[in-house]
């Protein structure tokens, strides 16, 4: 068990299967990825399982755990193990002492728990994040929207402009945080002020972002009183919808059908491949409000956590 020694053993660490395998070599290039935050569990020259962390290239520590795999179908037994005594391992050399474990992400076919195949994958790996002391915190939808569906019509019923700055978004942004449907940002409530988790999301989220903040936008009535904002961007990866926020006091009029409806405009304007887009499984409304605009789910992600 250890560390891969550098590019040179990509095609090593990559013999498992997984959608981030494609990235892995960029990530590197561009230090989101470091060799001694990718683990091999190896016998001989059999890859047994790995692990690897995502972190910002500024950053001393990962962000992130987003992959995690073993040997599916091997003809001996006690893979889930195999897979547990390497990620307490690298956990134990990778992560500085006494921090709280990063996340674990894991992408999954939006049917995952209806194919037994792709289900005891997914459950596998869940159990091997288990096994170290992780539970499951959240699936996602993760939905995208292509130049083939129609641009969203502007609706008429808001007006949007630029945000002014920062001070005004975070302002919005504590203000949404009342009553949100997020698990992650109840999370949040449950250790600090709805203010101080506006401010830290924003500045350590949406202020990274590379793409220009006037593409952000906030919705107001004709008489000027703001309802909620977008924040339409792009990440190292692709462009997104980062946030939708209604206003507490402005919830159930369908506002959040405008408000991404001019996020998908900003973005369709920039003559963009793809628009990328995740919710909670269990925010229905805005999951339908991406289905009505053309968003379409193409893929799960399951989240766990050290609570």
């Amino acid at each position: 068990m250890r560390p891969i020694t550098g590019r040179e053993e990509l095609d090593l660490f990559s013999r498992l299967p997984y959608t981030l395998n494609g990235e892995l070599a960029n990530d590197l290039a561009a230090g989101r990825r470091r060799p001694e935050w990718m683990w091999v569990a190896l016998r001989g020259d059999r890859l047994l399982a790995r692990v690897a962390w995502w972190g910002r290239a500024a950053d001393d520590a990962p962000l992130i755990l987003d992959v995690l795999d073993i040997e599916d179908g091997a003809p001996d037994s006690g893979q889930v193990d195999t897979g547990v005594r390497l990620l307490r391992t690298a956990m134990a050399a990778v992560l500085p002492d006494g921090a709280h474990p990063p996340e674990y992400s894991r992408f999954a076919p939006p049917d995952w728990r209806e194919n037994a195949m792709t289900a005891r994958v997914v459950q596998d790996r869940m159990a091997v994040l288990e096994g170290v002391g992780a539970r499951p915190f959240v699936e996602r939808l993760r939905l995208e929207w292509r130049p083939e569906a129609p641009v969203p019509e502007p609706g008429g019923r808001l007006a949007f402009r630029p945000v002014d700055d920062g001070k005004e978004l975070v302002a919005l942004m504590a203000s949404v945080l009342d009553g949100t449907l997020d698990a992650h940002s109840r999370a949040e409530l449950t250790r600090m002020p709805a203010h101080e988790a506006a401010v830290e999301q924003y500045e350590d989220e949406l202020a990274r972002y590379p793409s220009p903040r006037d593409w952000w936008r906030i919705a107001a009535l004709p008489g000027g009183e703001p309802v909620g904002f977008v924040i339409p961007a792009r990440n190292a990866y692709n462009p997104i919808i980062a946030y939708i926020g209604v206003l507490p006091e402005h919830r159930g009029n369908g506002y959040v059908d405008d408000l991404l409806a001019e996020g998908t405009r900003v973005l369709a304007a920039e003559g963009v491949p793809r628009i990328r887009a995740s919710t909670d499984l269990g925010n229905i409304p805005m999951a339908e409000a991406f289905r009505r605009a053309g968003y379409l789910n193409f893929e799960r992600e399951i989240k766990m956590n050290w609570c």
